[in-house]
């Protein structure tokens, strides 16, 4: 364990300061925008009349199209009765020169217990169920056919609004608002008064919110897509519990201030979170800055960058073990705050360690500069139609588009198409301003002259060098046969911005007959353009809620040749086929709340960052993620070349998803995990060095070095052998009585076998998809198969494979005699409905989700043919077509590996979600109890020899006793996946790799 530096002691406390009153509001939006295609709610506005039926008839009428649209609320105080329903991609601006505020009166019925929101965004029948699978519990009156906010719900927002919640509604929240890309709420104040909270279920990103009051200011599970959550530029004011109480949703915050409250953040208990923190103030808070829980997992991240701490006695408590970090007096500076699974270098495994670097300070600093940039106010506004430009899908409009940018400043788009045909160039000082990004685009027509061929890159939109300039809310689409296109090529300077910005092409696109995808034109090639946003030649500046997925470019996002400063905040690349974010030659940047994503089809082979011959750079709350249908090895998500003084700060790399489903069996929300997440974190190819662990909180990469590695630096342990090579991905192994090991190389549907007289052979090569083995006491194989809708189940003998015996599920019983099979990893954290009690608004812990997924029987099993084996028939979700095109999931085809009871009903498996190993007894239908926690690491597998010792393969081979005590740590050449014991006298362990299959001695 690596020593930590604890801060404990008393703190000279200063006096309790009384909560400010609130300045009042002022409107960003003092009159509206010319928006032809905007709908504008006609309501009272008095504060008394009901405006519900208003509201959300003006929010109806922009969604009907079907893709969104402009809501336009005036000034007034607007009293609502019922939640308001925010459909799909509506964006919701207050407008006028007062900002209009929603108001819950006192005793409104229905907010006064449980969780009852004002207004929820909504979402749509994102897996074709039919029926919302649980539909939020938050409305009033209850909706059963309201679908939550998910993974794909883009571009809903709310911009503009106060919120004030009356005397005796206890359980009101503001706004429910679990979205997805390019969805935002900014400009607002939350006067809770009694209320539960100002915003429950957060998503992506948050500006300049004032939340004043309440028993929380926010409070939060983990995002419908699992991405961060990102607050910038805001405060909290006196909340009777907490300003902030979250788990797992990935807080990201930046310039945010914290006063009057007993607790600044609270992570629940028996939950994890990646919080990251800049720029933080935690102003009169009694208790504790930041409340930790669950400590010994590595999926606790904590960290801070400049936070400040003003007569708050206790920068951060740790739950569990009773630990504080005092403060430093009553006025301090922490400069450097982490917690969490500590890396000492490239290629070492981690141990938790909390590093904090505070100094008292004299005086209290002022706040800082915000991070984002005020829009010029809408009285400066050039209306780009007023200016000749048509915005009509049709007519070419760069002429007019570029006279418009140059003759004035602010240049406001209305919804619609801009079509042009060459680079529009902004002034050092432009501001281009857009309220939707899917409904307002500028797009390149397929095959533009200026963009044919073969040539240098050449831009749709392009800054002035080392200018301030700002893009704001736009789509931007460079065709789809285009080239030499790139969307966004940025050289201006630190103070420049551009946010809520999204790439076209890729998901959430919505385009039309005058700017199509041309993928069935051959010319239209993946891969085939330039990166959508390059930022290069000394540019830089602010990058704030981007979302870059088109996979006709190279990569998302771009930076090259610069120096000057960049700072990135909720960045989302996506879908690329070589890179999503890459660096080369660049220094001074940030990238806080990153998340990458690569699809099955269109990113295989991608990785999720490259840097080249940079420096300086800092990644905080990394994301990088595969998707769980992903099918094809990836040895890491982060290469570096010839780069140095890299700080990595709470990294999550990944490849689980949650989503919601009905059936004739009923409907709920689910979690399944990949066998194909990125196998390093890190490779350094310079050092040849890499990173296995996929979660940790704190890595400094020193820097680089004078000359690169002659031959790879990866350690690895005296005894591990390489038996075999040369697959595509093995897994789902097993052990015949003689010590025989047999597994699966599924791309090719192969069954090999090995042994130390036999070498590698191949059994069996039908296409009939197998994925996991058992071995049964006859000696034939039980095979796992993930042909048909719920998967298959066949029987073979080994030496006459093609007498192929179809196992048909049966009803469960007890079987005397039998040994049980079980996934020797499953994932299962509950993810996506709500968790909290509505009574006591406590969350069950985390491990539950565990135990009550293993603790459930299942209605049918399978039976090997000699009466041996038992296989229970984990319930199997689809998702595409029945046929070979679809996907499969369930606990047992997401596996490594099978894992069989032993003699006394206990069988070892691993809990991935929590990084834990159990021991669990087996009882009828596979239903798992006693589970107990046997080993704190658990990942890929686990094996465990005849004299107890575990195996747990989590990116290395950690051996422990049957105490749980760690004996040891076997280093292998690649990362290990399944763990299996035999050989002669069982006394081989055999390590399974994605290529390769080692062994070492025991």
């Amino acid at each position: 364990m690596m020593k930590a530096l604890w801060l404990l002691g008393a703190a000279t406390v200063l006096p309790a300061v009384p909560a400010r009153a609130a300045p009042p509001s002022q409107s960003v939006y003092r009159s509206a925008p010319a928006e032809p295609r905007a709908v504008t709610v006609r309501g009272v506005g008095d504060g008394r009349a009901d405006d519900s039926a208003a509201i959300q008839q003006a929010i109806d009428a922009a969604a009907a199209g079907g893709h969104g649209g402009i809501v336009f609320l005036p000034s007034g105080r607007y009293r609502i009765s019922r939640t308001i329903f925010v459909r799909t991609a509506v964006r919701l601006f207050g407008v006028g020169p007062t900002r209009p505020e929603i108001v819950l009166a006192d005793n409104s019925a229905g907010f006064g217990e449980g969780v009852a929101a004002m207004v929820a965004f909504t979402g749509e029948d994102q897996y074709r169920a039919g029926k919302p699978a649980v539909p939020p519990p938050t409305s009033v009156p209850f909706d059963p056919t309201i679908f939550d906010a998910t993974s794909s719900t883009f571009y809903s927002a709310l911009a503009n609004i106060d919120f004030r919640i009356g005397a005796g509604n206890a359980g009101a929240v503001a706004v429910r608002f679990r979205v997805a890309q390019h969805g935002y709420i900014r400009h607002a104040d939350f006067h809770i008064g009694s209320g539960l909270a100002g915003v429950y279920q957060a998503g992506n990103e948050f500006e300049d919110l004032r939340f004043f009051g309440g028993r929380y200011g926010i409070i939060s599970e983990k995002t419908s897509p699992a991405w961060q959550f990102t607050l910038i530029d805001s405060e909290f004011e006196g909340q009777r519990d907490a300003a902030i109480r979250e788990h797992e949703v990935d807080l990201t915050l930046v310039n945010v201030a914290i006063r009057n409250t007993p607790v600044g953040i609270e992570i629940d208990r028996g939950y994890s979170d990646s919080l990251w923190g800049k720029d933080v103030r935690f102003e009169n808070v009694a208790d504790a800055g930041v409340v930790v829980s669950e400590e010994k997992s590595v999926f606790t991240q904590i960290g801070f960058d400049n936070a400040v701490g003003l007569n708050t006695p206790v920068f951060a408590r740790f739950r569990d073990s009773g630990r504080t970090v005092a403060g430093s007096g009553p006025r301090y500076r922490v400069a450097d705050f982490s917690y969490g699974l500590k890396l000492p270098g490239l290629g070492a495994t981690g141990d938790y360690a909390l590093d904090v670097a505070m100094t008292p300070l004299a005086r209290a600093p002022a706040r800082p500069a915000a991070a984002i940039r005020a829009l010029p106010p809408v009285r400066e506004w050039a209306n780009a139609r007023d200016l000749g430009v048509k915005g009509d899908d049709a007519t070419d409009d760069t002429a007019a588009l570029q006279r418009a940018i140059d003759t004035h400043r602010v240049v406001y788009l209305p919804m619609g198409r801009y079509r042009v045909t060459d680079t529009l160039k902004l002034r050092p000082d432009s501001v281009l301003i857009a309220l939707h990004p899917s409904l307002t685009h500028l797009y390149l027509p397929d095959d533009a002259p200026g963009y044919r061929g073969v040539g240098g890159p050449k831009a749709l939109l392009e800054s002035a060098k080392g200018g301030n300039a700002i893009v704001h809310g736009l789509g931007l689409w460079t065709g789809g046969v285009n080239p030499r296109a790139t969307a966004l090529l940025w050289k201006a300077g630190e103070a420049s911005m551009v946010n809520d910005v999204k790439i076209q092409g890729g998901g959430g696109t919505v385009l039309t007959a005058g700017s199509p995808i041309g993928f069935g034109d051959p010319r239209a090639r993946f891969d085939g353009q330039n990166p959508s946003i390059w930022v290069t030649d000394g540019g830089g500046g602010t990058f704030s809620a981007i979302w870059s997925p088109n996979t006709l470019a190279s990569a998302g996002f771009y930076v090259s040749d610069t120096k000057t400063p960049g700072h990135v905040y909720q960045l989302s690349a996506e879908h690329h086929y070589r890179a999503e974010i890459v660096l080369d030659h660049v220094e001074n940047w940030e990238f806080l709340a990153p998340q990458t994503e690569q699809e099955v089809r269109d990113g295989v082979n991608a990785i999720s960052t490259e840097m080249r011959h940079s420096r300086n750079i800092l990644f905080a709350n990394y994301h990088g993620y595969r998707v769980t249908r992903s099918a094809k090895p990836m040895d890491a998500a982060v290469r570096i070349y010839d780069s140095g003084d890299i700080r990595f700060r709470n990294v999550h790399v990944n490849a689980e998803s949650g989503f919601s489903s009905c059936d004739a069996k009923g409907c709920g929300t689910y979690t399944r995990a990949s066998k194909y997440p990125f196998e390093n974190a890190i490779k350094d190819m310079t050092r040849q060095q890499e990173v296995r662990e996929r979660e940790f909180a704190k890595l400094d990469v020193p820097a680089a070095p004078a000359a690169a590695a002659t031959a790879s630096a990866v350690p690895v342990s005296p005894g591990v052998e390489r038996l075999a090579d040369g697959f595509y991905s093995i897994a789902g192994g097993a052990v015949d009585a003689k010590g025989k090991l047999y597994f699966i190389d599924r791309e090719f549907q192969r069954i090999h076998g090995w042994s130390r007289g036999e070498g590698l052979s191949i059994v069996a090569d039908a296409p009939l998809d197998p994925v996991n083995l058992a071995i049964d006491r006859s000696g034939r194989l039980m095979v796992l198969s993930s042909a048909g809708r719920d998967g298959s189940v066949y029987s073979i003998d080994p030496d006459k494979p093609n007498d192929v015996r179809v196992i048909a599920p049966t009803a469960a019983r007890p079987r005397r005699g039998a040994a049980t099979l079980l996934p020797v990893n499953v994932w299962a954290n509950g993810e996506f409905a709500d968790r909290i009690d509505p009574k006591t608004y406590a969350f069950p812990p985390l491990s539950s989700f565990f135990t009550d997924n293993m603790g459930e029987a299942k209605p049918q099993d399978y039976v090997s043919p000699d009466g041996s084996l038992v296989l229970p028939a984990f319930r199997v979700w689809n998702q595409g077509p029945d046929d070979h095109r679809g996907w499969r999931w369930s606990d047992t085809l997401d596996s490594y590996g099978l894992v069989a009871s032993d003699a006394d009903g206990r069988v070892v498996l691993t809990n991935a979600s929590e990084n834990r190993t159990y021991s669990g007894r087996v009882g009828e239908g596979g239903r798992l109890t006693d589970l107990k926690v046997v080993a704190d690491r658990g990942g890929e597998s686990v094996a465990r020899d005849a004299a107890g010792n575990l195996y747990v393969a989590n990116g290395q081979i950690f051996v422990y006793r049957p105490d749980g005590t760690l004996v040891r740590r076997i280093d292998t050449p690649e990362r290990p996946l399944q763990l299996l014991i035999g050989g002669e006298g069982g006394r081989t362990l055999f390590i399974l790799s994605h290529h390769t299959l080692y062994g070492m001695g025991l």
